[in-house]
């Protein structure tokens, strides 16, 4: 009766293969071969990096920015920070002159160039 259910029960199925892959003509075959795609390092980039031209075009363009809109009535400005090395915007009231916002925030301004002072007094790359 045991047999009976394990054949029941493998109905519909075929049997899994064991062994290399047999043709219809009963010759074994080769298992087919492979081959991995051959991966080789890219190829170093050659970068033609100029500061001061950099910092140029970005003088160039700020001073746009403050052409446009120093035409309306915005009092908006843009600058940039030699020290901390980040663009600054300042939002003024045109009648009065003051300011009335800056992104960084001047606290966050100082802070960082107290920090930029303090550069080389913990760590020396120097000794």
């Amino acid at each position: 009766m045991g047999s009976d259910v394990q054949s029941i029960s493998n109905i519909g199925r075929s049997p899994a293969p064991i062994g290399p892959p047999v043709s219809p003509g009963g010759q074994v075959s080769a298992a087919p071969v492979v081959e991995t795609p051959k991966v080789s390092a890219p190829k170093p980039m050659q970068t033609n990096y100029d500061a001061g031209k950099l910092r140029q075009n970005m003088q160039e363009v700020l001073s746009m920015l403050n052409e446009q809109v120093s035409s309306g009535k915005q009092g908006l400005g843009f600058s940039f920070d030699q020290v901390s090395q980040r663009t600054v915007v300042t939002v003024r009231n045109t009648q009065s002159g003051e300011v009335v916002r800056q992104i960084p925030s001047e606290d966050f301004m100082t802070l960082s160039h107290k920090i930029a002072d303090m550069k080389g007094l913990l760590y020396n790359n120097k000794t």
